[in-house]
C-alpha cells in the first residue's frame, strides 16, 4: 500500500492506507485536542487565528500559530525531501515510502511517552510534534495518491462527497457510474476511520491519557513492517517463477 504509484496503484492500495492513516489521524486529532484543546491534525484554524492576533497586536500569540503553521509545513516538506532523496539513492527505492511512516510512529511513540512531562514544562511543543507529524503523513500519502487521499482532514472529503454524490444523479453511463462509486467508496472509508479513530481516542484518553497515541505509534509501525515483508515474500516468488 506504500509502494505502488501511477498505474500500479489501485483502488485496494488507496483503500487500505486511507484506512490506515485516517485512523491514526483521528486518535491524533481527538488525543491532541483532549491534552491541549489544540488541533493537532491541520492548521486552518490556525491560520485565522493567527490573523485574528496579528490584528489584535499580540504578536506573541500570532508567533505561537505562525509555528503551528510552519510545523505542519516542515513536516510536509521533511516528508518529500526524505521520500525524493531515498529516491535517488536507487538501492534504497524500495524503503522510500516508509521512512516517514516509521518517522511519523517514532514521534507520536516520543509524544505518548513524554507528553505529560512536555505538557507540564511547555505544552506548546507537544502541539508542534503533533502537527509535524501530521504535516509528515500528509505529504505522504498525498504523493503516493497521486493526491486522490487525504487523511489529517475533512473539509475536502466533504466538499467532495457532496460533488460526487450530486454527480451520481446526472451520470448514467456503467463506467462513470463505476468511477463515481469508487471515489465515494474511497472518501466514505477515510471519514468513517477518521471517525473510528476519534472515538476510540475519547475512550482511551479517559483512561491512559497520551499513552493513547502509543496505540497509533505501533499501528504504523506495524503497517510499515507489514508492507515491507509482502514486498520481500513478491520479490522472491517473481524470482522463483523466472
Amino acid at each position: 500500500m506504500f509502494r505502488h504509484q501511477g498505474k500500479s496503484r489501485t483502488l485496494k492500495h488507496n483503500l487500505q492506507i486511507a484506512s490506515l492513516l485516517s485512523f491514526v489521524a483521528g486518535i491524533v486529532n481527538v488525543s491532541g485536542f483532549l491534552a491541549v484543546q489544540r488541533l493537532t491534525t491541520n492548521i486552518t484554524g490556525h491560520f485565522a487565528f493567527f490573523v485574528d492576533e496579528v490584528f489584535k497586536l499580540n504578536f506573541l500569540k500570532s508567533f505561537i500559530y505562525f509555528i503551528y503553521i510552519f510545523c505542519f509545513f516542515l513536516g510536509s516538506f521533511t516528508s518529500s525531501f526524505l521520500i525524493e532523496y531515498m529516491t535517488k539513492k536507487r538501492h534504497h527505492v524500495h524503503v522510500s515510502y516508509l521512512v516517514p511512516v516509521v518517522f511519523e510512529s517514532m514521534i507520536l511513540l516520543f509524544v505518548s511517552l513524554f507528553g505529560s512531562n512536555l505538557m507540564s514544562y511547555n505544552p506548546e511543543i507537544l502541539v508542534f510534534l503533533l502537527l509535524f507529524s501530521m504535516g509528515l503523513q500528509n505529504s505522504l500519502v498525498t504523493k503516493i495518491s497521486n493526491a486522490t487521499v487525504r487523511t489529517t482532514h475533512l473539509t475536502g472529503l466533504f466538499t467532495d462527497l457532496g460533488i460526487e454524490l450530486s454527480q451520481m444523479i446526472f451520470y448514467k453511463q456503467k463506467e462513470q457510474q463505476n468511477v463515481l462509486i469508487s471515489t465515494i467508496k474511497l472518501r466514505l472509508t477515510i471519514i468513517s476511520f477518521f471517525f473510528f479513530g476519534g472515538l476510540l481516542s475519547g475512550i482511551l484518553y479517559s483512561k491512559i491519557k497520551l499513552y493513547t497515541l502509543t496505540l497509533a505509534a505501533s499501528l504504523l509501525f506495524i503497517g510499515a513492517i507489514y508492507d515491507d515483508v509482502k514486498f520481500k515474500i513478491l520479490q522472491q516468488a517473481r524470482k522463483h517463477q523466472k
